[in-house]
């Protein structure tokens, strides 16, 4: 999807307690070597923040450092990986009066560690679209602090389940980036990788509420789907979209000067992305992600704005954003970036 007039005008984040992979409790020694021969150096730990208010937080700073209001907002799209608010609740919903915008159109979208880019594919219909949209706020946050989930083990030693949130401005008019293309596609063969062989049906009172992605990863390859083919399918399958993306942005691979993922073990995005569209390695934008750990569908917009705030883009740049989720999901686009922005420290 070739995109035209649509800008990101700011991004705001809220991270918590940074916890080392050295004071990480219940690991040992090895998978502590793993996590760091992967470049996974640590993690973001919010305890009882709520992952709604750290959404409100990021959400803050994103719209304080745009051209909008919270009153002149007419949009806004939340995505979710983990627990965000009671069952039966809507979290836009809770978003939205905290910060205190108009009763404005909202959108809750669960597409896991895919959210922000997805989010960001539904701002771009309602400014584009019949919605005439101006202003469109995109949130996504998590926390992970459950005694049903073990951030440390439950995913191996590929990524390190943080805690953090991630919002940005959305507009038609200008910002630092524009947006060139993004597109978007559902490997549904892969849809029972993430699922396992849980239940489809509500909870009976007998499961266990345990949230453990490596034992369904685990049950999909040994009953499945072997590793190897497994890998081939999504690995094709995700090139196959992002370079759609480069196509309709009408660049090549080579005119890419930022590459950003979501925060995994760097072996793997060399492995899947940059060798196969023989991107060289420093244009991958992976160093400070590693050290805050896989926020979900956070972790693009969380590398963003630590680029743009620290002076790691220039105008010209070519940004590649790209990110996954269960189903299997993946989605692309390509960002040109215009300015600084005005909240940047290097200006």
């Amino acid at each position: 999807m070739r995109v035209d007039d649509v800008y990101i005008s700011s991004v705001g984040v809220h991270l918590p307690e940074w916890v080392s992979v050295d004071d990480a409790e219940g690991i040992g020694d090895e998978q502590r070597a793993e996590f760091k021969a992967g470049g996974l150096t640590g993690t973001h730990v919010a305890g009882d923040t709520p992952a709604v208010d750290m959404a409100v937080a990021a959400a803050r700073s994103a719209i304080e450092r745009s051209t909008a209001t919270t009153e002149t907002l007419d949009g806004h799209i939340h995505g979710s990986v983990y627990y965000q608010v009671p069952e039966g609740a809507y979290a836009p919903g809770y978003i939205l009066r905290e910060l205190g915008t108009g009763n404005i159109a909202s959108f809750d979208i669960q597409q896991g560690c895919n959210g922000m880019l997805g989010a960001l594919q539904v701002a771009i219909g309602q400014l584009t679209g019949a919605a005439k949209s101006e202003h469109v706020l995109i949130t996504t946050a998590s926390n992970f602090s459950s005694p049903q989930f073990n951030r440390w083990k439950d995913f191996g030693t590929n990524s390190i389940y943080s805690d953090g949130a991630a919002a940005a401005v959305v507009n038609g008019t200008g910002g630092f980036a524009r947006v060139r293309s993004l597109n978007s596609g559902t490997l549904h063969e892969l849809e029972a990788w993430h699922r396992g062989q849980e239940s489809l049906l509500p909870p009976r009172g007998g499961e266990s509420n345990h949230f453990n992605l490596g034992e369904r990863s685990q049950y999909f390859v040994d009953n499945v789907m072997e590793l190897p083919r497994l890998f081939e399918s999504f690995f094709k399958f995700d090139l196959g979209i992002i370079n759609d993306s480069l196509v309709d942005a009408g660049l090549t691979a080579s005119d890419i000067t930022k590459v950003v993922t979501i925060n995994v073990d760097n072996r793997m995005i060399e492995q899947a992305l940059m060798r196969p569209l023989g991107i060289p390695s420093d244009r991958l934008c992976a160093e400070y992600g590693a050290k805050v750990g896989h926020s979900g569908g956070a972790d693009m917009f969380i590398t963003l704005e630590h680029l743009a705030r620290t002076g790691g883009l220039e105008p010209g740049d070519n940004v590649l954003l790209t990110s996954q989720g269960p189903g299997w999901i993946c989605s692309s686009a390509v960002l040109t970036v215009v300015e600084q922005p005005s909240w940047s420290d290097a200006r």
